[in-house]
């Protein structure tokens, strides 16, 4: 008979040898390893550790565990994790007898569980699943566990964390579809509100940055008195907390500075065994340099650290802060409920995610619930991959001449990259007209009813802008002359882009125009001189 019982100090070398064996020396938590770390974990109020016994032979068949207070203090969030089951004891419904018994043991002290599941396989995640757990992310490269695996981030909501959530976040368009999803998979309607122009915080440089060293920990706590009414950023660990409490979680800060005043900082952790890092806190003194702060730690992040993994979770009520990580490289990973305490009320989360390793979504193995948002997620990082050549290919095309750098980014963003392989028809007379591209490489021939060449599409042109506007289906051919790569919006992103930046839509129809000129002029000459 299997008995779930909480572990026991004495239970701290069986438990390591349950992660050596589900494991090996990789697991990506080294703690779960070590015997004194172990029993520390165990005896913590701040933990829960449970066994699985073997009641007739006294054998320990498995463990999981609970992280109380893995938001602030107050939050009332828990981390449910490290559920291993013993080769011998599979089969037995061993795991979701310790998943039953960890939801009994903590419910009453909590508002909102979440639980990060491999994606390698779906075990965990249909385990989370089946105990009123739901998917609303899926964080990518999250793990290191061979070239890194990334996973499925499934939340459950306890007591009245759902009565206490604030109504109508305010939202950037990239998050919106994921927040939609999130929101219906935790039985809630949704209830945000996209910000038809969001902008992120202004771009100023003329700051001078430095590490925080124990001396100025006084100066920092005396700055930030005060200066943080509407929280932005969330995490685990606040600067009030103290230095011990800092230095024990590899907290660290990066102070900016204007005319040697302290204008600003942002604090952050580090785990450089998981090569990962999370921003907690950000306070500044006004809005100029949250958007070099941020830059500057991924930076940072990337040439010195040597990370693969930063992650921040984000207000859903600040569309600025929103738009500011997303401009500097983070993407929408998650949407949380109700995630964080906020003086009287519960504030969603988005957790944004800069992904500095390479991306592959192929070994996924997402259970079907949250195969959607994981699709989803898996869709944004592929287009994270095109960006910068979108993002040159806006500078350059004479399509987009005249937008600022703000624009240009919203403009790559929406678009997709699209291979084109030589001989390859794009669209006949009569297909519909709902795709238009700019060239990126290569050429493209336009041909007409008799199959004959009227025009060429050459490097930063674009085709099939105008019959996308003022017809429904196109009156020629487009056959790939030679092989190259494109620029590629649908008819609904581009209608959707006008609509909801019309200061965009108004630059891309004038260059549209001087560049349809431009083309009729060409074909003019050409059959001039074909006649003569």
């Amino acid at each position: 008979m299997i008995e779930i019982r909480r572990a026991r100090e004495t239970d701290a070398e069986v438990i390591s040898e349950l992660f050596h064996i589900a494991y090996g020396d990789d697991y990506f938590y080294p703690q779960y390893y070590d015997i004194q770390s172990l029993k520390r974990l165990i005896l913590s109020d701040d933990a829960l550790f449970l066994v699985a016994e073997d009641s007739d032979t006294s054998t320990v068949l498995g463990t999981a565990s609970v992280l109380l207070e893995v938001g602030a203090h107050a939050d009332l969030v828990a981390e449910f994790g490290r559920l291993v089951v013993h080769p011998q004891g599979r089969g037995q419904g061993i795991g979701k007898k310790l998943m039953q018994a960890r939801v009994e043991f903590v419910q009453d002290r909590l508002h909102v569980g979440v639980v990060e599941n491999r994606s390698a396989h779906e075990f965990s995640q249909r385990i989370s699943h089946q105990h009123g757990f739901h998917p609303v992310g899926l964080l990518p490269n999250k793990f290191q566990l061979g070239d890194r695996e990334s996973a499925a981030l499934y939340v459950c909501h306890f007591g009245h964390a759902l009565e206490l959530r604030r109504n109508h976040p305010h939202l950037i368009p990239e998050v919106y579809p994921l927040a939609k999803l999130a929101l219906e998979n935790c039985q809630l309607n949704c209830d945000a509100i996209i910000e038809a122009e969001p902008r992120a915080y202004p771009h100023f440089h003329q700051f001078e940055i430095q590490e925080m060293e124990s001396e100025l920990y006084p100066v920092l706590l005396r700055f930030e008195r005060g200066r943080i009414k509407q929280r932005e950023i969330f995490g685990r660990m606040r600067l009030h907390y103290g230095l011990f409490q800092l230095r024990a979680s590899h907290a660290q800060y990066l102070l900016a500075y204007r005319d040697g005043v302290m204008v600003g900082a942002i604090g952050f952790s580090i785990d450089e065994h998981e090569r990962t890092g999370k921003i907690f806190e950000l306070v500044s003194l006004d809005d100029s340099p949250i958007y070099f702060l941020v830059s500057e730690l991924v930076q940072r992040c990337r040439e010195e650290y040597s990370i693969d993994y930063l992650e921040a979770d984000v207000s859903a009520f600040s569309p600025q802060m929103q738009q500011t990580f997303l401009e500097n490289g983070f993407l929408p990973a998650a949407y949380i409920p109700a995630m964080i305490f906020h003086e009287v009320e519960r504030l969603d989360v988005v957790r944004m995610v800069c992904l500095l390793s390479i991306w592959n979504g192929d070994a996924l193995q997402v259970f079907e619930p949250g195969k959607t948002i994981a699709d989803l997620v898996d869709q944004s990082l592929g287009l994270r991959t095109a960006l910068p050549i979108l993002m040159q290919t806006v500078k350059t095309a004479p399509l987009f001449a005249g937008l600022s750098a703000e624009q240009q980014q919203y403009v790559a963003a929406s678009a997709e990259l699209e291979t084109l392989e030589e001989g390859h028809v794009l669209f006949r007379p009569d297909d519909p007209a709902d795709k238009i591209r700019v060239i990126i490489s290569g050429e493209v021939e336009i041909q007409n009813c008799h199959r004959k060449t009227v025009g060429t599409i050459c490097v930063h042109e674009s085709l099939g802008a105008l019959a996308s506007v003022s017809e429904p289906s196109h009156r020629v051919s487009a056959r790939v002359k030679s092989q190259g790569q494109a620029m590629l919006f649908s008819r609904d992103a581009l209608q959707q882009l006008v609509h909801t930046r019309p200061d965009i839509g108004m630059i891309l129809f004038r260059n549209h125009a001087c560049e349809l000129a431009e083309k009729l002029q060409r074909m003019n000459v050409h059959a001039l001189f074909k006649q003569k």
